[in-house]
């Protein structure tokens, strides 16, 4: 016999205990894409305390849609260990570029992120970040993503985190609150969110990588908001960046994290 209160009590217990041991954690990562998923991998594979929060029902980000929805995913040579690593399956397509199965890549990093300990909620929004003394970020502001599209004026709540990764894509959600509250100047030529060039594939992966990093005292950037803040060419559907964007920041924080031990 199944009793339909006992399965809503369940899923209550359940989640409630899940995210009430995620309200302080060591990073919460906004943004669920390859990015923020792969920063996640590592840093839960290091044994820290590890929370993504994903406006969307779905996590994954682009990778789902390949390149105009044909769902094929690209990745240079630099990202192959990577692959190996998750246990991604590709084919070697020659020349340094290999594909894989969009639909099979995201399942396989989505699981392999969960099962190295990251926590991950889908259709929780970060819409604010919490401050310290107004000079260092040190966590978010959460809110359930229907209140939002529903505009209802319903009050967040908190979670505390050491750090902070903006994996939110070319809209940089984090980063703009910063600069859109006056919480402080980024670590950027202008102190501000510089926007997104052109594609340029080859530099922009590149780019993505080279300046994946710190942007904001507690707050790091990842994957295409590395682009849009500081004002990168965009790199098209190729993914290989976007890996290796978020293994950079997570290593960097885990340095970080073991020195303040």
């Amino acid at each position: 016999m199944i009793s339909d209160v006992r399965v809503t009590s369940i899923i209550f217990d359940q989640y409630f205990k899940t995210l009430r041991s995620c309200l302080k954690v060591d990073v919460a990562v906004v943004g669920a894409g390859p990015a923020g998923l792969t920063a996640a991998y590592y840093l839960a594979k290091g044994g820290y305390r590890v929370a993504v929060f994903e406006k969307k029902m779905s996590i994954g980000g682009g990778m789902w849609g390949g390149g105009i929805m044909f769902n094929v995913l690209v990745f240079q040579e630099q990202s192959r260990e990577i692959l190996d690593e998750i246990g991604i399956a590709y084919s070697d397509q020659g020349e340094g570029y290999y594909s894989a199965d969009a639909v099979l890549a995201a399942a396989t990093l989505a699981a392999k992120t969960a099962g190295a300990g990251a926590k991950i909620f889908n259709l929780l929004a970060a819409e604010d970040v919490l401050v310290e003394g107004g000079n260092r970020i040190t966590g978010l502001v959460l809110n359930w993503s229907a209140v939002q599209l529903s505009n209802l004026h319903v009050d967040p709540v908190a979670m505390e985190a050491s750090y902070v990764i903006d994996a939110t894509g070319h809209d940089c959600q984090i980063a703009a609150f910063v600069q859109n509250k006056n919480t402080g100047k980024l670590n950027t030529p202008t102190g501000k969110i510089m926007g997104e060039k052109s594609m340029w594939a080859e530099e922009g992966e590149k780019f993505v990588v080279d300046y994946t990093g710190e942007v904001f005292p507690g707050l790091y950037i990842a994957g295409m908001a590395v682009s849009a803040v500081h004002g990168g060419y965009r790199m098209g559907p190729i993914f290989g960046g976007m890996l290796l964007s978020g293994r950079k920041a997570a290593v960097e924080i885990m340095d970080k994290l073991r020195g303040s031990d």
